[in-house]
């Protein structure tokens, strides 16, 4: 990212190695961009989307999530460029993804709803009910469905599985850790699930399900770039295999 020009001066923070990367600066007049998004990047020397550690993929983030404690390098960072942190208190998350094959490229800006196809809760909760399953079928015990979905709810938030576990006598603590991987169906750069995203582009990938959307889309695009600038385009949908369609605007590198 260093060396792709832009103006930097959009960005309200930038990190390595924290999420997130970078957050581009509130916007205070919200008419059209509200502004304050999170971006992830993903690099891969494959047309696979690298693995996420320690996070789950998702559309909007809520800033008190992201911002813990007075000390938060996020926190300094969005203050010292003047953010008023907390006027938009939940943000959306963008992901971009770059993979490369040989000698060509894939980068794609690609909204969180691609990959959080299902509530982050419901899909910790219903990996747990497999762990849950297999191990009543292998010990035969029984136990009611009641008490089942009681413990299927309980066990369904992230935070409670990320905290250090302290257990007395043990000389060891214990922290489980969440590494989500992108099915086949989930990754935008596989040229067999999605062909349509080629070699040597770079794609903007934004949720379409009305023509409504599809509109709005466009006519914030003509705002940045102009109409000739939206012109050089290459606008189509593209259909996620679990959620619906999705716009691209697609342009050569």
């Amino acid at each position: 990212m260093d060396k792709f020009p832009f103006d930097k001066n959009l960005l309200s923070c930038r990190n390595d190695g924290i999420f997130p990367d970078m957050a581009i600066r509130l916007n205070k007049d919200k008419k059209i961009f509200t502004g304050g998004e999170l971006i992830e990047l993903k690099d891969s020397d494959s047309y696979t989307v690298s693995s996420f550690n320690s996070t789950i993929p998702s559309r909007s983030k809520n800033i008190e999530e992201i911002i813990i404690g007075e000390n938060s390098i996020i926190k300094q960072q969005m203050e010292k460029v003047g953010n008023d942190i907390f006027l938009l208190p939940v943000r959306d998350v963008y992901y971009l993804v770059r993979g490369r094959k040989e000698s060509y490229v894939k980068i794609c800006l690609v909204y969180g709803s691609f990959f959080e196809t299902i509530s982050i809760e419901n899909l910790i909760s219903q990996s747990f009910s497999q762990v849950l399953e297999e191990r009543l079928k292998e010990s035969g015990k029984k136990i009611s469905e009641e008490f089942k979905q009681t413990l299927l709810t309980i066990f369904s938030q992230q935070q409670n599985f990320s905290k250090v576990r302290n257990v007395e006598k043990a000389s060891v603590k214990l922290r489980f850790r969440i590494m989500t991987e992108i099915k086949a169906e989930g990754n935008i750069l596989n040229p067999k699930k999605y062909q349509e995203i080629k070699d040597d582009t770079l794609n903007f990938v934004l949720p379409c399900h009305t023509d409504e959307e599809e509109k709005n889309i466009l006519r914030k695009t003509e705002i940045v770039s102009g109409k000739s600038g939206l012109e050089k385009f290459s606008i189509f949908k593209i259909k996620h295999h679990f959620n619906g369609y999705f716009l691209v605007l697609q342009i050569p590198l």
